[in-house]
């Protein structure tokens, strides 16, 4: 057990374990101290220089950093005292002296960190003024802007870039000239960058943002040719509702299905439909290589980030990969030609949008092999935030909406496909239908929990009537890296079947989920909390496999009448995949 350092913090004894910082003893305490560049466990590092406080430790106050300061015996600690304040609003106002500061066109308005922190102290934004650097925009990748010109040089990207072991973003020159970028200044779209976003949920200000696709949907929506079709993912109905101030994990699915359709969209479909169009596809073709002698172990494909990752990083490992495509481009190609024929429309004037929590979805659609019917599954995908301000745009009182349904036939679903947002719910999802159709028989027990948890890396085995299928859960390009590692070694665990996500946490934590300010997601696991919404729903449901769903019973029947993974059914649900470089010279 650790030793106890007992302290005052203004004014109140506490007692915390050896070597807590002060500012995680401030936040034991319940006082938060405010933060720029701070990332628990990941960006300690100092430098915004935000966090300071006065310590006691015998030779009077001084002024230190809290961040990275250790708590000593008998330690008195300010956290607000006058000199404090006066510190921080002039490292504000420096701060301010190189930003742009039009936050009245800025997306991150109301939600920056740097705004909420100079509005609470009172900061003068010309108090300092002098030479300002100025830079271009990168708008080269397709899923984001970087605006360098309102970078506070907190590096919390940096940390989330390396965190996920691609590390494109670092500082670049010296002195007033640093910036951030990427490597000799390459463009980020000529980088190793796999589109995850995650960047863009830490960053405290609008320097990094998804590239906003919402004027493209407001076109398609005026414009009377174009039926226009919206699907939401599956991590959507647990995270949309923070855009509107309520509690992270609120499952909003009706609210959301109510919204969408006071937006204009002529249909409203669950992505959970695609979900598991996914999973009977993958099981079966799963099977099929367990059976046939094929590439083992199978990865799952439905995260873009993940498989733009495994394209750049371990291209000689791109057989292991599932030839499936995402859930949200399955029921594209559903909706453009078997809802498409059913309904007598032409799909070039069918308009799909994704909704996603996702910004490597905005890079997925621009992939080859994504056309099923001559013309993009998916023509626009836009992210949980997005979609937030095209409803506050709309006029639409999110909170006071009625509950309502998704349109049917497209989003008719069972619960393996509503966890698909939460890290091991695709494996749980895909290990219900192949523990049926690897016994034969419909099997009562469904949950696999020991899949479940956000864990980066988690291990299982399956034993079907004798089958033994060993598993893993990979999530975040990070874990995914110790699997590579582990597959291009020989694959000494013996895998089977693993399911690798992109982001850590897997969909509920994507990079294009609600902004929460740093020391939420320092504070709260949001990943645990958004993934409960998931599973509770799943819980309450009568149909919890996929090859239960009736739409999957109808659209094989109908359609694809040839069978899983054949015919029609691999031309318009499979795609393929390309080794890509890690650079890209100018």
């Amino acid at each position: 057990m650790d030793k106890m350092i007992h302290l005052t913090i203004n004014g109140i004894p506490v007692s915390v374990p050896q070597n807590t910082t002060v500012l995680e003893a401030a936040r034991l305490s319940g006082v938060e101290i405010p933060t720029l560049c701070y990332m628990k466990d990941k960006n300690e590092i100092g430098a915004c220089r935000i966090c300071v406080v006065e310590v006691n430790e015998g030779r009077g106050f001084r002024i230190v950093t809290s961040c990275v300061y250790p708590v000593s015996e008998g330690m008195q600690v300010l956290t607000n005292s006058a000199k404090i304040q006066k510190a921080r609003k002039t490292t504000l106002e420096l701060i301010l002296s190189t930003h742009n500061k039009e936050c009245l066109s800025c997306v991150r308005s109301t939600t920056c960190e740097l705004q909420k922190l100079c509005r609470e102290y009172g900061t003068d934004e010309h108090a300092f003024e002098g030479f300002r650097p100025t830079y271009e925009l990168d708008t080269s990748a397709a899923h984001l802007v970087r605006d360098n010109n309102k970078c506070i040089l907190c590096r919390r990207c940096v940390a989330a870039c390396e965190e996920q072991f691609v590390a494109v973003l670092g500082p670049n020159d010296r002195g007033i000239d640093t910036n951030i970028g990427s490597a000799f200044n390459l463009p980020l779209a000529n980088t190793s960058c796999i589109s995850c976003g995650q960047c863009t949920v830490v960053c405290p200000t609008g320097a990094l943002t998804e590239k906003d696709d919402t004027g493209k949907v407001w076109a398609a929506l005026a414009d009377p040719t174009k039926k226009v079709i919206v699907q939401t993912a599956p991590a959507i109905r647990a995270t949309l509702g923070e855009c509107f101030g309520m509690e992270p994990g609120t499952n909003v699915e009706g609210k959301m299905a109510a919204a969408l359709r006071r937006l204009g969209f002529y249909k409203v479909f669950d992505t959970d439909a695609g979900a598991d169009l996914t999973i009977v596809e993958e099981a079966n073709e799963l099977v099929e290589r367990v059976k046939g002698g094929g590439v083992l172990p199978m990865i799952t494909s439905c995260s873009p980030g993940w498989v733009k990752f495994c394209e750049t990083y371990y291209s000689d490992l791109i057989p292991h990969l599932s030839t499936c495509k995402s859930p949200h481009e399955m029921l594209g190609a559903v909706i453009k030609t078997y809802w498409a024929k059913k309904e007598g429309i032409d799909p070039k004037d069918i308009f799909v949008v994704s909704v996603m929590p996702c910004t490597a979805k905005k890079f997925e659609i621009t992939r080859d092999d994504e056309n099923a019917s001559g013309y993009p599954d998916v023509d626009v995908v836009i992210t949980t935030r997005e979609l937030g301000r095209m409803i506050d745009r709309a006029g639409i009182r999110f909170t006071l909406l009625p509950d309502e349904e998704f349109d049917s036939p497209l989003s008719e679903d069972t619960g393996a496909a509503v966890i698909f947002g939460a890290t091991g719910g695709v494996m749980e999802a895909a290990l219900r239908t192949a523990n049926d159709w690897l016994t034969g028989k419909e099997n009562a027990e469904v949950d696999y929990t020991a899949v479940r948890g956000t864990a980066g890396l988690k291990e299982a085995e399956a034993d079907f009537a004798g089958t033994k299928i060993k598993v893993a859960v990979a999530s975040g390009a990070a874990a995914a890296k110790v699997v590579m590692d582990k597959l291009a070694a020989g694959n000494p665990e013996g895998w089977t079947f693993i399911e690798i996500m992109g982001c850590p946490g897997g969909c509920v934590n994507g990079g294009g989920q609600p902004y929460q300010p740093q020391y939420i997601r320092d504070t709260v696991d949001l990943k645990a909390i958004r993934a409960k919404a998931l599973y509770d729903q799943d819980r309450g449901m009568t149909l919890r496999k996929s090859h239960e769903s009736p739409f999957i019973k109808a659209l094989y029947s109908e359609w694809y009448t040839e069978g899983f993974g054949k015919g029609e059914a691999h031309h318009a649900l499979h795609t393929s995949y390309v080794a890509r470089p890690k650079y890209v010279q100018q």
